[in-house]
């Protein structure tokens, strides 16, 4: 917990409060409960004769740790205690980009005079599936978010972005990652070979209304995706913003 404690005093934004929200206890006494009530969940029989096994197994062998559970270059995996509105104790987990990295950028690259969509083909290890995504990455420390989008314009589909459009932020999970990424549009004149080291596999270009039918398929299920060609089509990037929309 000392690296835990240490990240308290020099991230405090980390640690915010909120009174009717989810409390982190910085109590010991609390901490060791939280803890316990983790490890010995399960024993009322919750999850069954196995579950109820496993919960023992687990109180004998060692408790449930808490606090900076791994730390690595892209990624830190907090186990916090805490108390909960309704005032039961446990740990909470949240994944977080390191302290001190740029957002990530989700990058929507339109070609040529016609505005179409540029997708790739890429396999993602944690869904050890192919999705239909367009373009993003890890914000560089220090670098602008237009050198950010410009880098990964380059790296992944080999193209130089002449004009770049904001097009707002995103948290792309609330109840488990801390991450805030920005959303961008830009426009390319071409593109080249993908980065097939990150296991993408090919580049296409499709009209925004073919994007948008792909979306409503099932085809695009890459939550940034969707969310950037939306924030496009808000934005008026794909003609004029359909009535009721909002804006």
């Amino acid at each position: 917990m000392n690296r835990y404690e240490a990240l308290r005093r020099d991230v405090p934004e980390w640690f915010r409060d909120d009174p009717e929200g989810v409390r982190i206890l910085t109590d010991p006494a609390q901490v060791r409960e939280a803890r316990r009530q983790v490890t010995t969940a399960g024993r009322s029989g919750d999850g069954g004769v196995f579950g109820s096994l496993w919960a023992r197994l687990r109180a004998v062998l060692r408790p449930v740790p808490a606090g900076v559970v791994s730390a690595g270059r892209y990624l830190w995996y907090l186990r916090d205690p805490v108390r909960f509105p309704d005032g039961r104790l446990g740990l909470y987990d949240r994944i977080l980009p390191p302290p001190g990295s740029s957002p990530g950028v989700v990058v929507l690259p339109l070609l040529g005079p016609e505005k179409d969509v540029v997708l790739i083909e890429h396999h993602r290890h944690a869904t050890r599936s192919r999705h239909w995504e367009v373009v993003r990455g890890f914000g560089d420390p220090g670098a602008t978010p237009t050198e950010n989008v410009t880098r990964e314009l380059r790296e992944e589909i080999a193209a130089t972005p002449t004009e770049v459009v904001p097009l707002g932020e995103l948290h792309p999970d609330t109840g488990l990652l801390g991450h805030k990424v920005s959303l961008y549009a830009a426009r390319v004149d071409g593109i080249g070979s993908v980065e097939r080291g990150e296991a993408i596999h090919r580049a296409v270009t499709v009209t925004p209304a073919e994007a948008e039918e792909m979306v409503a398929d099932g085809r695009i299920t890459d939550g940034f995706t969707v969310a950037a060609l939306y924030r496009a089509r808000l934005a008026g990037l794909f003609g004029a913003p359909a009535p009721g929309d909002g804006t």
